[in-house]
């Protein structure tokens, strides 16, 4: 039986972030919806890719729509030019892009979701989070909620290209009302180790505030004393569909281990650095 088969298990009751088991039976219950239908790499542990639709909308200023004004509206007063994303596109570093998804969603009235930018999304600074109508914050979606999904994209270091079916962030799905995340995470590290010294392997406490914090490696390891990564002004532009095709000398200079133990960040300026 195919991946998107039409026969639809009864939904469960649990709660939590779904794993992938269950995106699979919201997509065969027509709960997400997208022509072309979702594939099966879209589909991660706990999350599904989300994919740009045909058409970006520059405009002039990022928005939330609020309840009474429907997202097409205020892309047609704030629109500023389309870019056709049916063949490879450019989009402007620091300019301000609204896209409509191939998906769409008719979530049950106990199930929301919360997106989150894909990895690679943050290591290039492009700038993404999820809009839907009616919404009142980003990233956000309300439980049982059914309509379209739009992504807002300022590329702010690289100048992109991408391409309908490109994807730059995932939605996971929450059902019902789960812990909080630091008390997922506390009730994790009850159960075992999550952090541990670099060089010593030796387990260390978890710090649990918001999330789990970790501190900056400014020492290097091996033979490298590179300890970070910082961007390069006036590079080329970065083609998201030419996976490991490019040469980072060509947007990267290297930053070295520092005697005294300090790197000081340019505001203006973009960074990789390592835990």
């Amino acid at each position: 039986m195919g991946l998107f088969s039409t026969v639809v298990q009864p939904e469960p009751h649990t709660t939590g972030i779904l794993p992938s088991q269950e995106i699979r039976r919201l997509i065969a219950s027509g709960r997400i919806r997208s022509s072309p239908p979702p594939t099966e790499d879209q589909i991660q542990p706990a999350s599904i890719d989300l994919r740009l639709g045909k058409t970006a909308y520059r405009v002039q200023a990022s928005f939330l729509p609020g309840r009474s004004s429907p997202i097409n509206r205020k892309i047609q007063q704030l629109k500023l030019s389309e870019v056709n994303l049916r063949k490879p596109a450019l989009l402007e570093r620091g300019a301000v892009y609204i896209v409509p998804l191939l998906e769409s969603l008719a979530l049950p009235a106990d199930t929301g979701g919360k997106s989150n930018p894909k990895s690679t999304t943050g290591r290039l600074d492009i700038f993404t989070r999820l809009i839907t109508d009616g919404g009142h914050e980003f990233e956000q979606v309300e439980a049982g909620y059914s309509g379209d999904l739009y992504v807002e994209i300022v590329p702010r270091t690289f100048p992109i290209v991408v391409r309908m079916g490109t994807s730059l962030n995932q939605l996971r799905f929450i059902r019902g009302n789960p812990l909080s995340t630091d008390g997922t995470l506390r009730q994790l590290a009850a159960k075992e180790k999550l952090v541990y010294e670099d060089g010593s392997g030796e387990p260390a406490d978890a710090v649990i505030d918001r999330g789990l914090r970790i501190s900056i490696d400014l020492q290097g390891g091996g033979h490298s004393r590179v300890v970070a990564y910082k961007a390069r002004r006036n590079a080329p532009p970065v083609d998201l569909g030419r996976v490991g095709a490019y040469d980072p000398a060509e947007y990267w200079d290297l930053v070295s281990s520092p005697t005294s133990k300090r790197v000081v960040l340019n505001p203006s300026d973009f960074y990789l650095l390592a835990s």
